[in-house]
């Protein structure tokens, strides 16, 4: 959608679930309103689990936004950076669905996308895109795509630790901790593992 009069809406992407050995990698992707609180925002690995989810309710009232998920095994096949492009590419699809509702309802006419993502590199969209490290400390949209990404990925892992409870998911959510490292070498990977990653 495009004009003389087209509003410019920045698009955040982040993710979350790179380190972990285990699990997905989830991404965010959020457009903020004018009128969104920024000040509940923050990389979401410098907020509380309190405050992210308290933040995570405010973003999918008043935003428009899409979570993006790509598995342990799609990750083994094509890379965790590919799977986290992947990831936000899906993020933005689902986004995408509610966009013009939401632009609607924004008084929102006409539009143009311009996105911004944390780390080099940029998913596949079709707009303008650049990637900034520590995006997701300095930019609201990306601030709000990091808050949704981390906390699904959270509740997935939980919810894996009630299905593998032996691995300790909900405490570590698959990184790469002393404990979770030695609870593999002792009885093997989990079903969700990413055999690709150095143990």
């Amino acid at each position: 959608m495009d004009s003389k009069n087209s509003v410019l809406l920045s698009v955040g992407f982040d993710e979350a679930g790179r380190g972990p050995l285990a699990g997905p990698v989830c991404a965010g992707c959020v457009i903020l309103p004018s009128d969104f609180p920024i000040e509940i925002l923050n990389d979401s690995k410098k907020l509380s689990e309190k405050k992210r989810e308290a933040a995570k309710l405010v973003i999918m009232e008043k935003a428009c936004w899409g979570i993006g998920l790509v598995d342990h095994a799609t990750i083994d096949r094509i890379n965790i950076l590919q799977a986290s492009l992947l990831a936000m590419k899906i993020a933005y699809s689902n986004m995408l669905l509610k966009l013009p509702e939401w632009a609607k309802e924004q008084g929102i006419e006409a539009y143009k996308l311009s996105g911004i993502t944390d780390g080099n590199k940029c998913p596949e969209v079709p707009f303008e895109c650049r990637a900034e490290p520590k995006a997701d400390g300095k930019y609201p949209c990306v601030m709000a795509a990091s808050i949704l990404a981390k906390t699904r990925r959270d509740e997935i892992m939980i919810e894996m630790d009630k299905k593998y409870p032996e691995y300790g998911y909900a405490g570590h959510k698959g990184y790469p901790t002393r404990e979770h490292m030695g609870i593999c070498r002792k009885i093997g990977p989990s079903p969700i593992q990413r055999l690709s990653f150095k143990y």
